[in-house]
């Protein structure tokens, strides 16, 4: 069973950065395509990212695009999600997410984070 665990939110000033980060139990993880997902209260979670396991193959959502950068080292392990130029509306619970196949990128995730909060105050 893969546990992903995500770490890196808190409360920024609109204009700001926050670096997400996504671990996993596992050292499979480079055998996973992973995936940033957020929900704004009262909304349903969309999509806001993706790589490719081996990092070739990017992603975003187009509210994100040129503000948002995801990356990987499979030798650490670990995914990220470089958010820079924040607003208030991307204030959300940020999950990580992951998945064995490259088809539906923007749905159909096999495992999941918990999540973490990302304030942005206006």
């Amino acid at each position: 069973q893969v546990q992903l665990v995500e770490s890196g939110g808190g409360l920024v000033q609109a204009g700001g950065s926050l670096r997400l980060s996504c671990g996993a139990s596992v050292r499979t993880l480079r055998m996973l395509h992973m995936a940033w997902f957020r929900q704004a209260p009262g909304k349903e979670r969309e999509f806001v990212s993706v790589i490719s396991r081996s990092g070739d193959s990017t992603y975003y959502t187009d509210s994100v695009k040129g503000r948002f950068t995801i990356s990987r080292d499979n030798a650490k392990n670990t995914v990220t999600l470089q958010m820079n130029s924040l607003k208030a509306e991307d204030t959300a619970v940020y999950y990580c997410a992951a998945k064995e196949i490259w088809v539906n990128l923007y749905d159909d995730y096999k495992y999941w984070g918990q999540g973490t909060q990302v304030t942005v105050s206006s």
